[in-house]
């Protein structure tokens, strides 16, 4: 976020990713939209103000430094090969979770083990890859309400994983470090658990917390 970082969320126009952009465009972060098409994409960005610009996916990945990817399981392949050529050497923040319609209450993870290490494949190692923001509801997100909840953040590059966990607590939302790429699956499975707790408790976008008493590791 230093030096006028400029974060892309490519997909922008659908609920997370508009919801994440409006977020961090309120906090002062400089922010590209993205979406297949780029007047949506603008129109997208007039609405969240702040001076929000929009663009195609590839021009908004290669726009920013750091990528935020906000789009369906059904749509991860395209939209990675979309912008493999614009992300070398960056930041790429995959928030995908592997469901699978219609049974999406049921966990059925990708045969790579998780949909950010399947989006690492596809983007190439020179990509420094963290996942996040899977467990909170784009909904909840998308108001100013202090929604009370954890995204867990994941990453095999440590120093990409706190640039990240920096983008959640500018979120308003609390981002902790969770590991290794591979733990990502943990919390892309938990999805499918939310959702079915939500329909059998009739819960409005439940999300997770993290109890005890945290020690901020880079205090």
């Amino acid at each position: 976020m230093e030096n006028q970082q400029i974060v892309a969320v490519v997909g922008g126009t659908g609920a997370l990713g508009a919801a994440i952009a409006g977020r961090l465009a309120k906090a002062g972060i400089a922010i590209v939209i993205g979406s297949r098409s780029a007047e949506s994409a603008q129109a997208t960005a007039d609405a969240i103000g702040h001076g929000a610009r929009g663009m195609s996916n590839p021009d908004a990945a290669a726009a920013g430094d750091v990528v935020i990817v906000t789009v369906p399981f059904a749509a991860q392949a395209s939209t990675m090969a979309d912008i493999a050529p614009h992300v070398g050497g960056k930041i790429v923040v995959d928030t995908t979770v592997p469901l699978v319609p219609p049974k999406v209450m049921r966990v059925q993870l990708p045969p790579e083990g998780s949909a950010a290490v399947r989006a690492q494949g596809m983007l190439g190692e020179d990509v420094r890859m963290v996942s996040a923001f899977h467990n909170v509801a784009a909904h909840k997100l998308a108001t100013d309400a202090d929604i009370g909840c954890d995204v867990l953040v994941f990453g095999d590059d440590k120093a990409a994983r706190s640039v990240v966990v920096g983008l959640a607590n500018a979120a308003g939302l609390r981002g902790l470090h969770a590991g290794a790429l591979a733990n990502s699956a943990a919390a892309e499975a938990l999805t499918s658990i939310l959702i079915f707790l939500n329909k059998t408790y009739k819960v409005d976008g439940a999300g997770i917390r993290i109890t005890g008493d945290l020690i901020d590791p880079e205090a």
